[in-house]
Order: structure tokens, then sequence, then C-alpha cells
């Protein structure tokens, strides 16, 4: 008959509109499946009632079809009271959601700046100069430039730039040991950026210097590959005995933060020395001067002594680094003098009964030798 025939031909339309929305009964009444839109499937489950009268059907979605159509529900429900049949009907669904989508996706994605934003870029580059630039990223939000210190050192600053540059400052990364920050007062240029960080650069070049002696005429056991930024250092002075130094980037020639690390017996005349000739301490002079001087000694020399000469393993784990530590716990028995990992000795003699803690100070024996041995925990940097 003519109405199974139109159904048929409805049916064959609605197929070829949504080909993954199928009727789940003889009837027709239920249809369920998904509805694509934009390359995304969204699982939809269609309720007609008995006369299939499309203006009294259900729509239940799932909740990212939900939350896509969320202010669209008043549109979606005059289109149920008005579509001729649930061909028609589909189609303006997946009109809408291809609406909802194509919106929800603009407000994710912040609008691209206009055109004249990278020609004022590619013009703030020329100023300075292309052989200053390091590196620019495609979307030109991210640029490095470089910087030579009148002492010869290479630098770099990365600038985060926003679509309000140059009314806005970049965000800038640097590797230096103080902040940096653009000045605000007049609207920024790569120039004017350029030659604010060369101004620091200059400022810092005094403690570069003082660091820079160090790692070329001592032996650093830490760090292992100083940064630009880093303002510790920890030199060698012998056989599991070093002093870790702390300098003032902005008062590099006065007097820096000193510890020692090694047995008691070799670390506290190295204190009492610090501590009664501190008044010798020169400003004029270098710190690696100032520091032999004061501690009346020299330090082991990196021509003729290696490295593995003050970098024994800990007597523990048998490693010499633990989780970027070195082993600064040292037996201060002088025939035994093992180094160990804080962390190693401090595990290690909460295991033992014959421990006994004290605040931070564990009091304990040797894993070597059994004598008496002090851990005291320190949140110092290492």
């Amino acid at each position: 008959p003519a109405g199974s025939r139109e159904m048929a031909a409805g049916f064959g339309s609605l197929l070829r509109e949504c080909p993954l929305l199928l009727p789940q009964n003889r009837e027709k009444s239920v249809y369920e499946g998904f509805v694509t839109a934009q390359g995304t499937d969204f699982h939809i489950r269609i309720l007609l009632p008995v006369d299939l009268q499309l203006k009294n059907a259900r729509i239940q979605c799932s909740w990212q079809l939900k939350k896509v159509l969320g202010g669209y529900q008043q549109i979606l429900k005059q289109r149920l009271q008005h579509s001729l049949d649930l061909v028609s009907f589909m189609m303006e669904l997946k009109t809408v959601l291809e609406a909802a989508l194509k919106n929800t996706r603009e407000l994710q994605s912040p609008a691209l700046p206009p055109p004249q934003h990278y020609s004022g870029l590619i013009s703030d580059i020329e100023t300075l100069g292309w052989n200053k630039v390091a590196f620019v990223d495609p979307s030109f939000t991210t640029i490095k430039l470089k910087a030579d210190d009148s002492c010869g050192r290479h630098h770099q600053i990365t600038l985060k730039l926003n679509p309000k540059y140059p009314t806005e400052p970049p965000d800038c990364i640097v590797d230096l040991p103080v902040q940096f920050t653009v000045s605000a007062d007049t609207q920024s240029s790569l120039l004017s950026i350029h030659r604010q960080f060369l101004a620091v650069l200059e400022s810092l070049k005094a403690f570069w210097n003082a660091l820079d002696e160090i790692d070329e005429k001592t032996w650093v056991l830490e760090p292992e590959k100083p940064t630009r930024s880093a303002t510790m250092r920890r030199i060698a002075i012998g056989n599991n005995i070093s002093i870790n130094v702390e300098v003032d980037p902005r008062h590099p020639t006065m007097p820096p933060e000193c510890f020692f690390l090694g047995p008691d017996h070799v670390v506290n005349p190295l204190k009492m020395k610090l501590n009664s000739n501190i008044n010798m301490w020169d400003p004029e002079a270098s710190l690696l001067q100032n520091l032999k001087e004061v501690l009346e000694m020299d330090f082991p020399s990196r021509e003729a002594l290696d490295k593995s000469d003050f970098s024994m393993d800990c007597g523990i784990c048998y490693a010499y680094r633990l989780d970027g530590a070195i082993p600064d716990q040292v037996c201060d028995d002088s025939r035994c003098g093992q180094p160990f990992h804080q962390a190693c000795l401090y595990e290690w003699l909460r295991g033992l009964p014959s421990s006994r803690q004290s605040y931070n100070v564990i009091f304990g024996e040797c894993p070597y030798c059994s004598k008496q041995i002090t851990l005291k925990m320190s949140l110092k940097k290492a």
C-alpha cells in the first residue's frame, strides 16, 4: 500500500541522512544510534509515541551531546513541533549541532591577532637585527634573543609574547641569578628589552668572573654542570672534605656564606681559620684568592689531580650520586673516613637498635668501623 511505500521512502531518506541512526523495533517508534557533526559521533535515542507524532517525541542524548546543545534546547523544541517528519528534524538537528560545535571551538581557541601585529613584529625584529635572534616559532609567540656580555659569555632570553604585545610586555625566561622584569614605563620593543637584558648582564659580570675562576681552577663537586643562575659551588679541599660557598650575585666581592663538609677533626681547624681571618678579606681581590688567604691553603689543582680523587662512593649504597646528592657525611675517625649519603646513613642509623635521636641529630655506629658517628639532618642545599 501507499502508506508502506511512503514509510519505506522516509526510512531510506533517514538512512541516507543519518546512516548510524537505526530503528530498534518493528513499529519504528524507537530509533537509536549516532548523529555525526564535524567528524564526531554523538549518541542519541529518539522515542516516538504510539501515533508516531514527532511533536510528542522524547529525545535522549549522551552527556557530550547535552553539553554541546546546552543553549539550544528551546530551538530544538520548536523544530520538533514544526518538522514534517523525522528526516527533516534530523537535518535541522545536524545544522544546529554544527553551529553549536563551531561556536564552542571558537570560544576555546582565541582569535588570531590582526595582520598588523605580525608586520609590527617583523619590523621590531628588523630594528633589533636578525643576527640577535636565535629562534622564532611559526606563530610568533615565542622569540629567543642572543646576547653576549663584555667578557664574551653567551646568553639567551626567551620571550613569550601575547596578542597585546607591544602594549603589554612579554613574559621573559632567563638563566640569571636575579629576577629580570621588563620596564613597563613605555611600550615594549625587542630592542629596548635586549638593551635592558644587556644592562643586567653587565651588572652581573663580576659575579660570573668570580665563579668562572672557581670553575676553571678548582674541582667543583656540585653542581655538576653549573647554569648561569647557580650561586652555589661545592669545592673539593681534600679526600671527602669540601667547602660550600654561596655567593651573593649583587655583592660578589664580599665574603660568601660558607660551610664545610667532612670529618670534624679536619673541618673544625678550617672553621677556626675562617672565623679568625675573615677580617683579612679584600674586596679588591678575587673570590678564589680571598678564600685561599683566609683559609691559609691552596685548593687542589685541576691539572695535578683527577676528580675521582675526591669523589668516593657512598659506603652504604656504593653509588656516588643518589637523587642528585653526593656523599656528604663522613666518619670522623681518621683511620676510617668513609663517606655516606645523608639519606643512606639516616636509614642505616634508624634501623640500629642502639642508635638514639635528639631533635634532628642521630647518634649511632659507623657501618664500617663501628666507632661513634653523628648525623645532623640538614635542610641546607647540598
